[in-house]
């Protein structure tokens, strides 16, 4: 509630947060009305130790000393202001396990824009940073609105064996930090929002329960992903910029960045990454002697909060205001960069978004984009359910449109696409594969070019993924190539069969194990030669007539007709005759 600094004793929230330089919380969430809130009030110091503390009402006090009044006793009174079962349930010797379990009464989400937001929030002139600012409270609410209505579960019954959607909504606290733990401070604009774990049950009483935590944060990548997405698309829509990716590590996703930014300026801003990567690097080391193999990506994620924790400095005891810490950050970077690096910062990311824009077409092609996601999440997981297909879906979205507007729904439609088309079911919970069968339709041999992409253990995970990706979307690309030139239509062009030197038999079937050859009679023969002279004839005739109407059009002099029609078996212009083909000229 103060940053990373630190309180003193005695002192108010609102003059340790003013020292700090941090802004107060305030509340969000469409679940405030029924605690009596409104979204954008200021989180006091009591409603938070009451509500995220205590799992109580946040006017817990008021309540209370109403019910005093009207003669209750102070345990029935105290119990009126507990939003659901009190905390006090989980010590309780009659609860089983009770001495192991500990109240859970919030979850902190991280809201963190990419690198080069911080880099051209910290650095750009006030207004730059007014937008960017503004950009992070529209992406962090959208995706707490999509927590709340697609995600967010309420609990009951033994083991959460039910759940439902909650009633009302979340309410959650937010509060924005401006620079990382880092022993020289940096900037990294990001937000907390603490979801109290209480809401509504959706039943006639309005009781309160607990949120299925498991639920919320199985969806976390999804809504990071989701974040990600809306924050591009306001800084384009605001600033005019666009977004291009970068790799952090060969072989692993990369991350979308804010395109024209000078890529050192990244690594003066983050200089945590360093240590982080020393510490990584031997804990690596110690699991792969341990177990005889590089890590996975779910042991590599592990590894790496391990080595975060390890390196995580202690918090800085300096108390700077905002317009402090951005006076520092940049006389820093013009130290280490150059005053031309520093101030031409909006003006190069104008001009490397002109070039993106034109390099890049604002297509997103459904098919395409579903290919994509499911060879990459099969390559990934193997079996995978549809929250997995939407976190990749709207990396796809990302990747393609550079920050421009997405329509909406258009995610759940690509994963919508994937689901019906190319996976089946596995196992329990809805789980699902991808679908080999639907993904090389034509040749069942052709499954195994996906095969040796999966099990090419040399190559990163991800790596094989695109690998894959890029292997189904060349099919698809051919399969629609061959219909559009199947169907391609020539007006100016006859159909001419092409002859053989030694014509082969034409199979129509077999009886008592002999070929059947197809008859060729002296009639057949005259009937094809008059169908093909009336064919030409009628051609002649229809460019003759085109070419009067367009002479007649542009007052040009009348030209001679010809005066014969060649015979169709005389080569025309447009009409290729190859030898030894079983058919001859383009229809």
């Amino acid at each position: 509630m103060v940053g990373d600094g630190h309180r003193a004793a005695g002192t108010p929230l609102r003059a340790a947060q003013d020292e700090a330089g941090v802004p107060p919380g305030v509340w969000k969430g469409r679940g405030l009305a029924a605690v009596g809130l409104k979204a954008g009030d200021v989180v006091t110091e009591r409603q938070a130790e009451l509500l995220l503390g205590e799992g109580r009402h946040p006017y817990a006090d008021r309540i209370e000393g109403e019910r005093l009044e009207v003669g209750d006793d102070p345990a029935t009174a105290w119990r009126a202001t507990v939003l659901g079962r009190p905390i006090e349930h989980n010590g309780s010797p009659k609860t089983e396990k009770g001495k192991e379990r500990t109240a859970w009464l919030a979850i902190d989400l991280v809201f963190r824009a990419p690198s080069t937001a911080h880099i051209a929030w910290a650095l750009g002139d006030d207004e730059t940073r007014l937008v960017l600012e503004l950009c992070q409270d529209i992406a962090r609410d959208k995706t707490l609105a999509w927590l709340e209505e697609s995600v967010a579960e309420i609990r009951w019954g033994s083991g959460g064996k039910h759940r439902k959607p909650v009633r009302d909504g979340l309410i959650v606290a937010v509060f924005r930090h401006y620079e990382s733990r880092a022993a020289e401070s940096k900037p990294l604009l990001h937000d907390h929002a603490v979801v109290s774990i209480r809401a509504r049950r959706p039943d006639d009483k309005g009781t309160w329960g607990n949120l299925s935590a498991d639920s919320l944060m199985a969806h976390i990548v999804a809504a990071d992903t989701l974040y990600t997405l809306h924050f591009m698309e306001e800084v384009s829509a605001r600033l005019g910029w666009a977004w291009e990716p970068r790799e952090v590590t060969p072989g692993r996703r990369p991350v979308m960045e804010i395109a024209g930014i000078d890529q050192r300026l990244i690594g003066w801003q983050s200089t945590r990454r360093q240590p982080i990567e020393d510490a990584l690097s031997v804990l690596t080391a110690r699991y792969e002697e341990k177990h005889g193999h590089a890590p996975g990506e779910r042991a590599s994620y592990a590894l790496a909060c391990q080595a975060a924790d390890q390196t995580r400095p202690p918090k800085r005891t300096e108390l700077l205001s905002l317009t402090e810490l951005r006076e520092r950050w940049r006389a820093s970077a013009i130290r280490a960069f150059g005053a031309c690096t520093v101030y031409r910062l909006a003006e190069r990311a104008r001009a490397a978004a002109t070039a993106v824009w034109v390099r890049v077409p604002p297509v997103v092609d459904v098919v395409l984009a579903a290919v994509d996601t499911v060879a990459v999440v099969y390559v990934m997981r193997g079996a995978f359910k549809r929250r997995h297909l939407l976190a990749e879906a709207r990396r796809h979205l990302a990747y393609v449109l550079r920050g421009r507007p997405h329509q909406p729904g258009l995610d759940e439609q690509i994963v919508q696409t994937v689901v019906d088309d190319y996976t089946r079911p596995v196992g329990r919970g809805r789980v699902m594969t991808a679908d080999l069968r639907a993904l090389y339709p034509r040749d069942t041999e052709d499954q195994a070019v996906l095969r040796p992409l999966t099990r090419k253990r040399s190559a990163p995970p991800y790596e094989r993924a695109r690998l894959a990706a890029g292997a189904l979307a060349a099919q698809v690309r051919a399969a629609r190539r061959a219909e559009r030139l199947g169907s391609r239509t020539r007006p100016d062009v006859v159909a001419v069969p092409a002859s053989r030197s030694h014509p082969r038999p034409f199979r129509v079937g077999r009886k008592d194990g002999r070929l059947r050859e197809r008859e060729t009679g002296i009639d057949a023969v005259e009937q094809t030669r008059q169908t093909l002279e009336a064919a030409a004839a009628e051609l002649a005739a229809t460019l003759q007539n085109s070419r009067r109407a367009r002479e007649a059009a542009h007052g040009l002099r009348p030209q001679p007709a010809p005066a014969t029609v060649p015979p169709p078996h005389t080569q025309q212009p447009g009409i290729q005759h190859t030898p030894d083909r079983s058919q001859g000229g383009v229809a």
